[in-house]
């Protein structure tokens, strides 16, 4: 008979081995999956948490540029209504000559025995009320604001007795201003 060698010892301590080898890279596996898991959740709760701060960033910057342009829109209208404030103080400022210039002329063109009573204007009509002694001095009160370069044609509206033997009239006239005063009014202004 031969030798005969036992190797079940051998096998069982290799085999022990092997499964002591096997569950120490089961729980080092184990170990690393749960320290991974772990850095994962961290590293995405970081990410996270940044994204926060970068739109809390972007919501205060965007408030604040709200407020901004509720801010220039503000300033936009108060100087809209500044603007016109100053457009209509340039024609107030413009218009007052045109009137200087309406007065004068309604003077100049005053015929005898006429009076005026009331002297309204809307846009650039005239409306006058007066007093004549008869019927001829009201035609060449009209006839006298027709000729006239700043006035239009003038339109009669009514004309009645009263009990003074006076006529009492109504007419309406269109403005038709120059922009340069007349050159008699320029010669009369300058000293």
């Amino acid at each position: 008979m031969g030798i005969e060698i036992n190797l079940l010892p051998w096998r069982q301590e290799q085999r022990e081995q092997r499964g002591k080898r096997f569950n120490m890279a089961l729980g080092l596996m184990a170990v690393l999956g749960l320290g991974a898991g772990y850095a994962m959740t961290f590293y995405y709760d970081h990410q996270l948490a940044v994204q926060q701060q970068r739109n809390d960033h972007i919501r205060t910057a965007l408030s604040k540029l709200e407020r901004d342009i509720r801010t220039i829109s503000e300033y936009e209208e108060s100087r809209d209504a500044l603007l016109a404030k100053i457009e209509v103080f340039t024609e107030l400022q413009q218009g007052r000559p045109q009137t200087v210039y309406v007065f004068n002329e309604l003077a100049r063109r005053l015929q005898e025995g006429v009076q005026y009573t009331q002297l309204t204007r809307q846009a650039g009509q005239l409306r006058l009320g007066g007093r004549a002694e008869d019927n001829y001095q009201v035609s060449d009160q009209l006839r006298a604001l027709e000729a006239s370069a700043v006035f239009g044609v003038p339109v009669l509206s009514e004309v009645e007795g009263t009990e003074q033997d006076q006529r009492r009239f109504a007419l309406s006239v269109a403005q038709h201003l120059p922009d340069e005063p007349p050159e008699d009014e320029q010669e009369e202004a300058s000293p």
